[in-house]
């Protein structure tokens, strides 16, 4: 068997037996750079092992979730948290005969362009960048360009725009149409299972955490969603399986009363969880360490390179700088704002 007619095998199967609303590799609009196809693997699923091998996945098990740089072995962290998302939108695609590999592949690059220290560090970066900052388009600039030191990975189309349109911050959950959502029923997949992912690890993490309690949950969404944390994941997914199913076709989306319990678990945490003191003030405190570090390498750029950061020709220092704070882990963070910024003991005896 030649090594070509493996990767042709695969794309047969996925003629045979994936759904006719399923995006096929063999239909992929292709990528930006063009490049002889791997002759093993599909388009979707070379994708998916060039985002798992390069260096801002391996960060993000640095990266915090919820809660800042945790020191117990069990909370989620951004890398954890992607792989979670990972398998219940590879479960819902799998559920609904579309392309696993091209879903598997938008979920494992989501989240690339993560700042440290969560949302708050993201808020930090868009309140300095001209312009704005937001991870979402960070994501899609790691992917396409600040990876391989400016050459990008060279991602399908399918895989950038899956990316592009996962998140929903605190907006709507269900992006009905326009800019906000992807161009294939993979891509819409992940921007569900972002959300179901992480409103049940937070309220687990937080269990976790002594922030809340079990019983703390609003009775109406522990009868609805269900009182451990595999049920309410479960309930999630079956009603997004069976919702998306209508008739011939394939309609991605949760039932309107499953939408309105997640969004009011999603608004719960955002009062009891995400913005309480014990969580929301330390994350006051990782803002200022990179507020300082933006401010100190601004004023000191000649100083980036010593720490690692690479500079790509044509940006703007302020976006070289923003590119390197984003990157970091948050210990990499803390570490560089104490060698920087606080005295060191002298240690010649």
């Amino acid at each position: 068997m030649s090594q070509n007619s493996i990767r042709h095998k695969i794309e047969q199967r996925e003629k045979d037996t994936l759904s006719p609303h399923a995006c096929l590799s063999v239909n992929s609009r292709g990528r930006e750079v063009e490049e002889q196809p791997c002759p093993i693997r599909t388009s979707f699923q070379h994708d998916r092992d060039r985002i798992l091998h390069c260096k801002s996945f391996r960060r993000l098990k640095h990266k915090t979730q919820v809660f800042l740089s945790p020191e117990g072995d069990h909370y989620r962290t951004r890398l954890t948290h992607t792989l979670e998302v990972s398998q219940i939108a590879r479960t819902i695609a799998r559920a609904l005969s579309l392309n696993e590999d091209l879903t598997e592949a938008i979920t494992l690059g989501h989240d690339l362009g993560h700042t440290p220290f969560g949302h708050a560090g993201e808020r930090v970066l868009d309140s300095l960048l001209e312009g704005g900052f937001h991870h979402v388009r960070q994501s899609v600039r790691v992917v396409e360009r600040l990876e391989k030191n400016g050459r990008g990975l060279n991602l399908t189309a399918e895989v950038r725009d899956g990316i592009l349109c996962h998140s929903k911050g605190t907006g709507p959950v269900a992006a009905c149409c326009g800019a906000g959502r992807a161009m294939t029923l993979e891509g819409q997949i992940v921007r569900f299972a972002d959300i179901i992912a992480y409103v049940n690890h937070d309220l687990d993490d937080a269990i976790r955490g002594g922030v809340i309690t079990a019983e703390d949950i609003p009775t109406p969404l522990r009868d609805y969603l269900g009182g451990s944390h595999s049920q309410r994941i479960n309930a999630m997914v079956w009603d997004m399986i069976t919702a998306s199913q209508q008739g011939e076709a394939i309609v991605i989306g949760l039932s309107e009363p499953m939408l309105e319990q997640i969004t009011a678990l999603r608004d719960w945490l955002f009062t009891h969880v995400y913005r309480v003191p014990s969580v929301h003030d330390d994350f006051t405190k990782a803002a200022r360490v990179l507020r300082e570090l933006f401010e100190f390498f601004r004023e000191n750029p000649q100083q980036m390179a010593k720490y690692g950061a690479v500079c790509l020709d044509g940006d703007p220092l302020e976006v070289s700088i923003t590119d390197f704070l984003a990157g970091m882990t948050d210990r990499y963070a803390m570490k560089l704002y104490q060698e920087i910024f606080l005295p060191r003991p002298w240690g010649t005896l």
